[in-house]
């Protein structure tokens, strides 16, 4: 279940406006919506990641499924649906846009059509990994990290994009990681070589650094690292760490939730610890890491704390590191959105969802700028079979993207769109009592892609 549940990594036509996104980003203060109207985005299957990203201007990026086996990367808008590698791709079955941009620019990650022994992009299929851009019809291969004798690592992946068109990823080296586990496909442990935070501009590749001073003047020099996520100044963010199994975010175990500026590497600090979910959740190490960053520097990941949870976490350089919290009565979060007025989504977990046979089910949560999280279900209106899991990304216009259960276990791609309205809430009593209803899917769904994963 690693690839799909928390991959809001992790979702047009290319008719959007540029100005619509910026009149909406500049607007100043707005009241906080009180109802979502929930559009069924449709079910996914196997490796499918799902919606991840939405754009000011309401462009989504995401994979589109096209047989039982193969999945494209696409983009969206208004409900229609453009096939990225429909001509064919990089070359291989499988792929996936991971950003997008206000101009019709996405970047993602696509198989070759050759094979190695490990499974970099995480679709199973342990076929070569690379980063892409696609713009005007056309999707272009990204270049590649090389040593200082010219050999280039075997795989690459483009996690996100700005509107300069600047990408943000990940990418091997030739190096061999002696952090790794050995290799073992039943733990998902594909990885071989060490892999090193990158940003892409104008077709040129730039390693960043994974050493430098912690939060509290501690030197680190981890061997690994990744970039999530870029903003328009070029800042990126995501963390650095050693190599692990793979999580559904990526192959690193993450040390330093970090924060890249003018090619240097900030520690964004913790809260108390490193977060090491329990095994049942299917997340693996995960660690701390930053996961996104808007127009404003502020940054939202997540981190271990001391009494041994893990909680979604703001950070600002007015404020640094902060606690995020949980909705009300659950034990841990993590952090995965933020929009360029402060508001804050993510996914929280009740405490009977972290069980190997769970009693209800982790639910997505919207935390206004400021506020408190409060679960997304509780401010849907009008009738829905959808349980809202994840709240991937949120644009300026207040609109979230993310991951839903239907009654039967089945993901779907979901679109909340602020509707407006006064009062008339669920009481959070009802929302607890849908999240333990939903238990039961959420354990079909955990039965399902644990035997999905055991037969890669």
């Amino acid at each position: 279940m690693k690839r799909i549940l928390f991959r809001c990594r992790a979702a047009g036509v290319l008719a959007a406006a540029a100005f619509y996104a910026q009149s909406a980003a500049a607007q100043g203060q707005k009241a906080a919506p009180v109802h979502y109207a929930i559009t069924d985005l449709g079910p996914l299957n196997g490796a499918n990641p799902g919606p991840l990203v939405i754009t000011n201007n309401g462009l989504i990026a995401e994979s589109l499924t096209v047989s039982k086996t193969a999945w494209h990367a696409a983009i969206s808008f208004l409900g229609m649906t453009i096939d990225l590698a429909k001509t064919g791709g990089l070359g291989g079955p499988n792929s996936s846009a991971f950003g997008a941009n206000e101009r019709g620019q996405a970047a993602g990650e696509a198989e070759t059509k050759d094979s190695n022994l490990e499974d970099f992009c995480g679709f199973g299929t342990e076929q070569v990994c690379q980063p892409f851009v696609w713009q005007n019809g056309v999707m272009s291969a990204l270049p590649l990290l090389k040593d200082q004798n010219g050999f280039a690592g075997k795989n690459a992946g483009a996690k996100g994009i700005n509107i300069s068109g600047q990408v943000g990823g990940v990418a091997e080296n030739t190096t061999t990681d002696s952090t790794c586990p050995p290799y073992d496909p039943a733990s998902l442990q594909f990885q071989t070589y060490q892999f090193k935070p990158v940003i892409w501009t104008n077709g040129e590749i730039q390693q960043l650094p994974t050493s430098g001073n912690d939060s509290s003047g501690n030197a680190f020099n981890d061997p690994d690292g990744v970039v999530f996520r870029i903003d328009n100044s070029g800042e990126a963010v995501g963390a650095t760490g050693s190599c692990t199994g793979f999580t559904g975010f990526s192959y690193l175990s993450g040390a330093h939730a970090t924060l890249w500026r003018n090619g240097t590497v900030i520690d964004l600090g913790n809260l108390g610890g490193v977060a090491a979910p329990p095994p049942a959740t299917g997340l693996g190490h995960v660690g701390n890491f930053a996961y996104a960053i808007n127009r404003s520097g502020h940054v939202v990941g997540t981190s271990g704390t001391s009494d041994g949870s893990f909680h979604a976490f703001f950070w600002s350089p007015e404020t640094l590191i902060q606690d995020v919290g949980t909705i009300s009565g659950d034990v841990s979060s993590i952090g995965l959105a933020i929009s360029d007025l402060g508001d804050v989504g993510g996914v929280s977990f009740p405490a009977g969802s972290l069980l190997a046979a769970p009693t209800a089910s982790p639910r997505a949560f919207i935390r206004s700028d400021g506020g408190k999280p409060v679960d997304l279900n509780s401010l849907v209106t009008g009738n829905t079979d959808l349980y809202l899991f994840t709240a991937c990304s949120i644009n300026s216009r207040g609109e979230i993207i993310g991951l839903a259960l239907d009654a039967q276990g089945n993901f779907h791609g979901y679109l909340a769109t602020p509707a407006g309205g006064e009062g008339d809430f669920w009481d959070e009593s009802l929302a607890a009592a849908r999240s333990a209803r939903f238990g039961f899917a959420w354990t079909l769904a955990s039965h399902r892609m644990a035997g999905t994963l055991g037969r890669r």
